[in-house]
């Protein structure tokens, strides 16, 4: 089994996948009364080998998937209410149910987590980025620090996976620099005698020699060594898993001058140009553009720096579909202050924020060469403004080339684009296979799901599904 991408969901299903197997922890109460008596009723049973359609049934929460929601309530049972339940999972080994696997991946394990600002904090409670049966909060008691209005920055949480693969044993699983460029079925008479030998070895009770699959997946890339050179791979498998995330692929607006080097797609570009003094307090304003947390992000950036901003959304600053309107003031101060002064300062009114414009409703026409941005209000009103560099920061879409069709034959709508939020790729809700292709599955974002605490359901729904097709359910 090959999966592609080692952010928090491939971590997850790799140590489900080594065996690590959940059991509901005897004696343990959960606060959800129909759930415990469905726990009660088969103890010796784990979770993996349960009806996970049954378990999770009249479960609500944050998420649209049942297994998402199940899980998460095993390991954070009153974690919605502000309680601290502990998990009711104990975690027993057994490696007669190893499942032979490979993770792919650019980065450390972790993923995307390696590419964001180290100071920046997560959105999420901290606790809630933890993985199972290591609590975020202790690892960070061992690093003798604490939690900051609950969350964690996130340089703690690429550190975190990274001790995490470590700590569980898992490094054997991960490669990492590594490039997947193809994922394509290839029959298996295809494949030269010398390949399945090997996939035999590797796939141990997968691979059965009186009913071999009539067709695989070939996983083509490359590494890239130590020297800078790249190394080309094939890996053959009965099962993929896409993991990718979307962090890879940022949106564009399709705008006359986007690609000018003076306009950049990822907040990283604002901390290179702090860093090397490209601007700064005497500099024209730089342009921000989305009204979400992303650009939220670049907003305190620019504003701890000093740096003066104009901020462009389309959205009117009270829609109740604008993540500020949706986040508790208590928890997320710093996004309660963006929200201000995106409400107080517009460019109608001046307001008590320094250096700070923000223009609602508006969309941006063009980038000139002469740096001077063309914008457009609701009414059709035209302004200019000369700008030091542009941020469009409207968020990412996943990086499927390496797919037939990038992928858009696995989504929801076939002939749009996979998108996170808006066209996801149509798994089974309770496996996590694509409904279009039978032995690849999706996890996380690429499934819809968006949040850390919530992609750990589909791996235990991969997890689940690759055991029965394995046959290494107990009797």
């Amino acid at each position: 089994i090959v999966f592609s991408g080692n952010g928090p969901s491939g971590i997850c299903l790799s140590y489900l996948l080594s065996g690590y197997i959940p059991y509901f922890k005897r004696h343990s109460l959960h606060p959800h009364p129909i759930l415990q008596r469905k726990l009660e009723e088969a103890p010796e049973v784990s979770i993996l080998d349960q009806d996970l359609e049954y378990l999770s049934e009249g479960l609500e929460g944050r998420s649209h998937s049942p297994v998402a929601l199940l899980f998460d309530t095993l390991q954070r049972p009153d974690a919605d209410f502000g309680g601290t339940a502990e998990s009711v999972l104990t975690w027993w080994q057994e490696p007669d149910r190893v499942i032979p696997h490979l993770v792919l991946g650019r980065n450390a394990p972790g993923g995307a987590w390696h590419s964001i600002e180290g100071s920046m904090v997560t959105l999420s409670k901290g606790e809630w980025m933890g993985l199972p049966d290591l609590p975020f909060k202790e690892w960070l008691k061992q690093k003798r620090r604490g939690l900051k209005n609950n969350r964690a920055t996130a340089e703690d949480i690429a550190q975190y996976y990274q001790h995490y693969v470590i700590k569980k044993g898992l490094q054997k699983n991960f490669r990492c620099g590594t490039v997947v460029t193809s994922v394509r079925k290839v029959s298996a008479e295809s494949i030269s005698h010398h390949a399945q030998k090997d996939l035999q070895e590797d796939g141990d009770s997968l691979w059965n020699s009186n009913e071999q699959s009539t067709e695989v997946f070939q996983v083509d890339g490359f590494f890239k060594t130590a020297e800078s050179d790249k190394e080309p791979f094939s890996i053959y498998a009965e099962n993929v898993v896409l993991a990718t995330g979307t962090y890879d692929n940022p949106t564009w607006l399709g705008v006359k001058g986007e690609n000018l080097s003076y306009v950049h797609h990822q907040l990283a570009a604002l901390e290179e140009a702090v860093k090397n003094n490209s601007v700064g307090i005497m500099s024209d304003p730089v342009l921000i553009v989305g009204a979400g947390l992303t650009a939220a992000d670049a907003i305190l950036f620019a504003h701890h720096c000093n740096i003066p901003v104009i901020h462009v959304f389309r959205r009117r600053v009270s829609d109740p579909g604008l993540i500020f309107n949706q986040l508790p003031k208590m928890m997320y101060p710093e996004y309660h202050k963006v929200h201000q002064m995106m409400k107080e300062q517009t460019a109608a009114c001046a307001g008590p924020y320094e250096r700070y414009i923000s223009l609602p409703e508006h969309h941006v026409l063009s980038f000139g060469k002469d740096k001077k941005c063309i914008f457009q209000d609701k009414n059709g009103c035209q302004k200019a403004y000369k700008i030091s560099m542009a941020l469009v920061l409207t968020g990412s879409n996943p990086n499927l080339s390496f797919l037939p069709n990038d992928g858009m034959d696995l989504a929801m709508d076939s002939e749009q684009p996979v998108n996170p939020k808006r066209n996801p790729i149509d798994v089974d809700p309770f496996t996590y296979e694509c409904a279009q292709e039978k032995g690849l599955y999706a996890l996380g974002p690429l499934a819809g799901d968006n949040f850390v605490r919530f992609v750990q359901g589909g791996a235990l729904a991969v997890a689940s599904s690759l055991l029965k097709k394995a046959n290494k359910n107990p009797p």
